[in-house]
């Protein structure tokens, strides 16, 4: 082969872009050299899910993958190998789940090695909170997630019960309530749905009148499915309270307060006997006339919708981390089997439909984990940072694939997954409250279509309202635009090339999410033109742009999770570029048809059959068709 030949070909062409991508990772051309692989060290704006609704690749934001650096690697696994040791010898899932109840010497272990205090500050306490960062903390989660119900009540404790007082407290609030509550003394508990508001949390109508003295407030109301209720000592509670806006007009707004069962007048009724984390407790609980003092407020009166909304926020994430370790378990209990079970005189493992669940299992697993930990270090920047959109994205993603995959690993084992004698079935009624609680995967789908919907649209308002005017050039400027995203049309975003940071071997799979995200930010322009500000009543429509953006950042962070692997030698690199490009591949095929459905000529998206069959239904409260057997003569 001549020397013109080589230059040219395509397999040089990968070789070039290999040694440049080498060289920018690894050496003096590095965006972000070794020094900075903790993520905490670089502030930065964080919009990298929202700008994707205007057809926009922060890279910055997402590459390269996170990383944290080598004492607090050392750090972690110190945290790691007792935590597991603990669970595989003194954890039994089994008996926790038909007795209902975790033991109290189970508890007590827990305690010991600090998973009550693993994200309260090390100052706080006798021996003091863990003080992990949240992607240590996401890695614990995917040993605790091994059982449903220590997971939630950890989780309802400190992701949720005491989250209030870390993220809103006063100093005064953390210095009392902290210590006791990071070694597991007291346990906390997140006070917020009630029997009449479920999912419309400004809707509660427990209520905090404050006395005559001025001294405290008076808690009036009931809560329902509070996890740890029956036992929590320290309780984060929301109530309507009376204020004054800055006209002198008295409205009622939700209110956050950190209430002790030690005030009186709570109590707690009867533990539900649920379908899955049977061992967690769960129950309702009454407030009657409880004193609360007035500096027990967290945030401001009046804030505290603010304040729930900050929390769930913050602890969302972990679900990916938490759902790729049950995953993970799975696989390895199931190849097990898959491998000696023989049907037909071929192993399980053999035959194509099986073959399939574990590539399914896999990549949702590798998928759930991406996710979880790119979200994780965006979290763990300096400042405040809101990675509010990316978290609810991981949480929605995680929990519907934690719930299909644990139905595949079921059906790998046939009639024996059905049975108590094994943990899958187990698994599977533990997993579905995922799709449920911390904000049910409908509600979030709106959260995130709305948020990054208005996002774009503020941005975009000139542009509408121009197009809307008549603006000849900016409709013409928009039917161009249309025009070349039918023909496939797509903007060079910097991933591959001689100067990308996505690996060669992910170069096909990135110019799929480049092509996807840049008539993504078509469809969202398209979308606001359409509807303008009654985009909040197509629910439908919202749910595709939702699985969109849901798919899009997946894709970013599976390649750029492979793509550091790739580069630092990581054992199994190749197996990682084979989940990523799958899942992009089929990514990119349901994000071309959701985005299609998006368009006002779309073909017919059976939305308006859809409503009306639902319509028809819910009239006669019943299924509507004749019976196959009935007659009319």
């Amino acid at each position: 082969m001549s020397l013109n030949r080589i230059i040219n070909s395509k397999s040089f062409d990968i070789g070039k872009s290999l040694l440049a991508f080498n060289l920018r990772y690894n050496g003096k051309f590095v965006p972000h050299p070794p020094q900075y692989r903790c993520f905490r060290t670089q502030a930065r704006s964080l919009a990298y899910a929202k700008d994707l609704f205007l057809g926009q690749i922060n890279k910055a934001e997402v590459f390269p993958y996170p990383e944290i650096g080598n004492e607090e690697l050392e750090e972690l696994n110190q945290f790691v190998a007792p935590v597991e040791k603990f669970f595989n010898e003194n954890v039994d899932s089994k008996k926790i789940d038909e007795d209902a109840k975790i033991p109290s010497e189970t508890l007590d272990g827990l305690k010991e090695l600090g998973l009550f205090g693993m994200q309260v500050p090390e100052e706080y306490g006798k021996l003091g909170g863990l003080g992990l960062s949240n992607t240590m903390y996401a890695r614990l989660g995917e040993i605790t997630a091994l059982d449903g119900s220590i997971a939630v009540t950890l989780a309802a404790h400190q992701a949720i019960g005491l989250k209030g007082i870390l993220i809103a407290g006063t100093d005064a609030q953390k210095e009392k309530y902290l210590p006791k509550l990071a070694s597991g003394e007291h346990v906390a508990a997140f006070c917020l749905t009630e029997p009449g508001s479920g999912s419309d949390a400004a809707s509660v109508t427990t209520r905090a009148t404050l006395s005559e003295d001025g001294t405290h407030y008076l808690l009036n109301g009931s809560k329902m499915w509070i996890s740890n209720g029956c036992f929590a000592d320290i309780m984060t509670v929301f109530a309507k309270t009376e204020v004054v806006d800055q006209e002198g007009v008295k409205k009622d707004k939700m209110t956050a307060f950190l209430v002790e069962r030690a005030f009186g007048g709570i109590t707690s009724g009867l533990a539900e006997d649920k379908m899955g984390i049977r061992g967690s407790n769960t129950c309702e609980v009454v407030y009657d006339n409880v004193p609360v003092p007035l500096e027990n407020v967290i945030g401001e009166v009046g804030g505290g919708f603010k304040v729930a909304m900050n929390i769930l926020n913050s602890g969302r994430f972990s679900m990916g981390s938490s759902g790729a370790g049950m995953m993970k378990k799975l696989i390895e209990m199931t190849a097990e089997y898959a491998t000696t079970r023989k049907q037909f005189n071929k192993k399980l493992s053999e035959f194509g439909m099986i073959q399939e669940k574990f590539a399914l299992m896999a990549t949702n697993a590798f998928v759930m984990e991406s996710m979880a930990y790119l979200t994780a270090g965006m979290m763990d920047r300096p400042g405040v940072p809101d990675c509010s959109l990316e978290a609810a994205i991981v949480k929605v993603f995680s929990s519907e694939g934690s719930w299909i995959c644990v139905s595949e690993a079921l059906q790998v084992l046939g009639g024996l997954g059905f049975t108590k004698n094994y943990a899958y079935e187990r698994y599977l009624r533990d997993c579905r409250i995922l799709l449920i609680f911390e904000g049910t995967n409908e509600i979030l789908r709106m959260y995130i279509a709305l948020t990054g919907m208005q996002y774009a649209g503020k941005i975009l308002t000139g542009k509408i309202k121009e197009m809307k005017r008549g603006n000849l050039g900016m409709a013409v400027g928009m039917m161009g635009q249309k025009l070349r995203s039918s023909f496939g049309g797509t903007k060079d975003f910097g991933l591959t090339g001689k100067d990308g940071l996505v690996h060669p071997s992910l170069a096909d799979s990135a110019l799929k999410l480049e092509q996807n995200v840049y008539l993504f930010g078509s469809a969202v322009e398209s979308v606001l033109y359409r509807y303008g500000k009654s985009i909040v009543d197509e629910q439908l429509v919202l749910k595709r742009v939702a699985d969109v953006i849901i798919n899009l950042f997946a894709m970013t962070a599976v390649l750029s999770r492979a793509s550091r692997s790739i580069s630092i030698g990581l054992r199994n690199h190749d197996h990682e570029v084979l989940l990523a490009n799958t899942f992009c591949a089929e990514a990119f095929f349901k994000n071309n048809y959701m985005m299609t459905q998006l368009q006002k000529h779309a073909p017919e998206n059976n939305d308006a059959s859809i409503k009306k069959i639902a319509e028809q239904i819910l009239e006669k409260r019943a299924y509507v068709c004749a019976h196959p057997l009935d007659r009319t003569f």
